[in-house]
């Protein structure tokens, strides 16, 4: 019973270990996406979150309850998480914990930050201008959704609310790396797009393609209106993302932290090697016990 009692932290730290080790291999593949590569992902991913925006359109138009809207707009979650395609906003946890582990660089980050953001945004206008155009019965919709987000303006709840989204999506992207089952992965995206579509909480590119769609369905508003939502939403999504998130997953394996820094260029072949360690080590201590 004692050797137990013992094993039993060894065996809980070993999931932040190797989710930490999951984020690092897979911040340094993104951080060295060639150009093609990382256009093609961050195109996707404004398509994906498209489909997401079509579906609680036309369910909110179908129904007029927000809820089921929030739900149906999971589906742009859960095509991101199939189709492995790129979200601005999934990138302040996975290659920030690689720079945090020297595993890429600060000029990296931004490169991908930079292109991602450029990309969702260009492939979400698109989509949503289609949307529109194909479904001219969700236009209503598409202005009072729209609506929320440019009346919001630019104060501290609109600041807390693109927090909250940064939170959500970045709360999202550790669950997905915590495991390596894609239906496990699924439940986290269902979770939080059912949130953030519910709630109408501001996520830079969610918020955008709404009001995307509700520009090209006659809202009584500009691209200069949304430049305002856009920055305020980016500001807090970094924040909440980085702040709420990031850091406090980053100082729960200090060590690994370091243990990187001091030795970088560990691998994909060390991450399984390591996963493959603690599956003979539990083995072994349930054995014993």
């Amino acid at each position: 019973m004692p050797d137990r009692e013992a094993a039993e932290p060894d065996i809980a730290q070993e999931e932040p270990e190797r989710t930490f080790d999951r984020l690092v291999d897979e911040g340094e593949q993104r951080l060295g996406r060639s150009w093609p590569g990382l256009l093609a992902t961050g195109l996707m991913g404004g398509l994906d979150i498209g489909a997401g925006v079509l579906a609680l359109l036309l369910v909110e138009h179908l129904t007029g309850s927000p809820l089921l809207g929030g739900l149906a707009f999971s589906i742009g979650f859960i095509a991101l998480t199939l189709a492995r395609s790129e979200l601005f906003t999934e990138n302040f946890l996975v290659p920030v914990a690689a720079v945090a582990a020297q595993r890429g660089s600060l000029a990296g980050l931004l490169r991908l930050w930079s292109s991602t953001l450029a990309t969702n945004l260009a492939s979400g206008w698109i989509i949503s201008f289609l949307v529109v155009s194909a479904f001219p019965d969700l236009q209503e919709t598409a202005v009072e959704a729209a609506t929320h987000y440019f009346e919001l303006g630019t104060n501290w709840r609109a600041f807390a609310l693109a927090m909250v989204g940064g939170m959500l999506i970045t709360l999202m992207t550790h669950l997905q790396h915590a495991t390596d089952s894609d239906g496990v992965r699924l439940v986290p995206a269902v979770a939080m797009g059912f949130v953030l579509g519910a709630g109408q909480v501001d996520h830079a590119i969610v918020a955008s393609l709404v009001c995307f769609a509700g520009l090209r369905a006659g809202a009584p508003f500009s691209y200069l209106d949304w430049l305002d939502v856009l920055w305020l939403a980016v500001a807090g999504n970094i924040v909440g993302g980085l702040g709420l998130v990031t850091l406090l997953r980053l100082l729960q394996v200090p060590h690994k932290v370091i243990e990187e820094r001091a030795d970088p260029g560990t691998g994909t072949d060390q991450v399984s090697a390591t996963a493959a360690s603690g599956s003979t080590t539990r083995k072994v201590k349930d054995s014993s016990t």
